[in-house]
């Protein structure tokens, strides 16, 4: 037996249905840690089938791929080299499990089932699983005993427990926990509240964009508590790491030396942006992405994010022009689009305009112009786009923010109208400070370039959707600083109205944007999906019916 046992985490970024393209990535990680020394590799939570596999997983003949795979891995295990611990789903006795496998020695040597299956927010794995049950499985390996959990086994201290209670030195944990901004303040608080067992522990996460859910790695190991944790790999990155571990000291050596530290505040926000987005993209095989450029905030933020996620060659800014839109929105959008260094090109709507007026003249005679006109013309902003998208193949994405989300201040089949929406979570808001923020900031593993890509005027003016003659936004919603209180109220914190009326709002204001809030269900449904940034997003987070009288009396 080696003085020390060579733990290597591989922190990846598997594709969700790929199991022969995640198969080469765990080979090609196996070989990296054999290079280094290694005797075992530490993988992702379902790394095989990629995470989350949703109803995939309940296929027959997804699941028989997944279990050849891992037979398949577990051979190559016979050349000596190091062991492997890969999560997969595994059918045992007809139950199907979200498992972990230990392969060495040319077999599948141990299996372990998670105990805990999340079933709030995002997770549906209680739909899909059996949770193990019985003793804790420690794994004596190479003089070793390695305890396993996964992913929200550790959320609680029933299995850290039980595992230490085995005998465990210390424990490996592969993980596929997407990122939030509130992420490392909630695991430290559920973490630490086992930390009295001094039980060293290892945590490999995923990384990648997956539909709306990002995975920012962030693999680490520590010796004591989730605060002492040395991130091995760093966020938003794939990698591999090597660490020791010494069985007479039961400790991880040398930790400290090179720890990775987190990013934070809006830094995070818009890597995580990058990742959701250019992950969608990527994965989904487009060669680029399409959208309307009108001289606002979000769709400057927007190509932004598109063009240091994918490269200024894959973004293309479309100004589309009405009769309404402003000479400084013509000069803003094509000023940011060449900051950015993406294509631009202009396309005037009026003559379609002109044109569907003509067509619907003869039934609307007698009625006055509304918002029948406005959407009009966002309609056809859309058509155009999906024009361009159908013949060119690039992807349309949205531009709208959380705030008009919320209250539906946004045209269905209009602006709403695409393939993904990387501000789908972020407040009017918070779009303004992720827009301040980039200009002040290069992102890591952006591809477009530093500086001031979008002009101040564009952060600066009042937000109009300039559909109409001197349009504002605030014609139509309070001020979003308002605005954004009370719908962070409703839907991140289910606040009853009488709390947010604490807080000093006009009481008519709050009742008339909870109601706007419920009856623009029927849109969110209908948008695409957007990557995840806060607690509670519009998406797989929250779910409420669309027919729905339910008011807060």
């Amino acid at each position: 037996m080696s003085a020390t046992l060579a733990l290597a985490l591989a922190q990846v970024d598997p594709k969700v249905g790929d199991v022969a393209g995640n198969v080469a990535l765990i080979r090609k990680a196996r070989a990296a840690a054999a290079a280094s020394g290694a005797d075992l590799v530490l993988l992702p939570e379902l790394v095989v089938s990629g995470y989350p596999p949703e109803d995939l997983v309940l296929k027959p003949a997804f699941q028989k791929a997944c279990r050849e795979a891992v037979e398949s891995l577990a051979a190559d295990t016979a050349d000596g080299g190091p062991g492997l611990v890969v999560g997969t789903p595994w059918v045992e006795g007809g139950k199907l499990h979200n498992a972990v496998c230990v392969l060495d020695g040319g077999r599948v040597q141990t299996v372990r089932f998670k105990h805990h299956l999340p079933n709030y927010g995002v997770f549906d794995e209680k739909r899909h699983y059996t949770p193990g049950e019985g003793p804790a499985v420690v794994v004596h390996f190479k003089g070793v005993n390695i305890g396993l959990a996964i992913c929200e086994d550790i959320w609680f201290d029933r299995v850290p427990k039980a595992v230490k209670a085995a005998g465990a030195d210390v424990m490996l944990v592969p993980n596929a926990s997407p990122w939030r901004r509130s992420i490392q303040d909630e695991r430290a608080r559920a973490f630490d509240a086992w930390s009295h067992l001094a039980l060293p522990y290892m945590f490999v996460n995923q990384m990648g964009g997956q539909d709306e859910l990002v995975f920012d790695g962030a693999s680490y190991a520590t010796n004591s508590t989730h605060g002492a944790r040395c991130s091995l790999v760093g966020q938003f990155e794939t990698g591999y790491a090597v660490v020791e571990f010494d069985p007479s000291t039961k400790q991880f050596v040398g930790l400290g030396k090179s720890c990775r530290a987190d990013l934070e505040g809006w830094a995070a926000e818009y890597r995580a942006a990058m990742q959701g987005l250019g992950d969608y993209v990527r994965k989904n095989r487009f060669p680029g992405v399409v959208l309307g450029m009108s001289g606002g905030i979000d769709s400057a933020i927007t190509a932004a994010i598109a063009a240091d996620a994918l490269g200024p060659d894959k973004v293309w800014c479309v100004m589309m022009p009405s009769k309404y839109t402003s000479d400084h929105s013509l000069e803003d959008a094509k000023a940011c689009a060449v900051a950015l260094g993406c294509r631009y090109d202009t396309i005037n709507i009026h003559p379609g305009v002109e044109a569907l007026s003509q067509m619907t003249g003869p039934m609307f005679v007698g009625r006055k112009p509304d918002i029948t006109e406005e959407n009009i013309q966002s309609r056809l902003r859309a058509v155009t786009l999906m024009a361009l998208s159908n013949k060119f193949g690039h992807m349309v994405v949205t531009t709208g923010n959380k705030s008009e989300m919320a209250v539906g201040y946004a045209t269905l089949y209009g602006d709403m109208c695409g393939g993904y929406n990387a501000l789908k979570d972020f407040y009017k808001t918070e779009v303004f400070e992720l827009a301040k923020w980039r200009n002040e900031n290069l992102p890591p593993g952006a591809l477009a370039p530093a500086g001031e890509v979008i002009p101040i005027r564009i952060i600066t003016k009042p937000p109009s959707a300039e559909l109409r003659e001197d349009q504002k936004d605030e014609d139509s919603l309070p001020p979003y600083p308002v605005l954004d209180d009370i719908l962070r109220g409703l839907v991140d914190l289910e606040e009853d109205v009488d709390d947010i009326l604490k807080r000093g709002h006009d009481p008519a204001t709050v009742r008339r944007i909870e109601h706007l809030v419920y009856i623009a269900e029927y849109k969110r449904r209908q948008a695409p999906p957007g990557v995840k940034v806060g607690g509670k997003n519009f998406g797989r987070d929250r779910r409420y019916p669309i027919t729905n009288r339910f008011r807060d009396d």
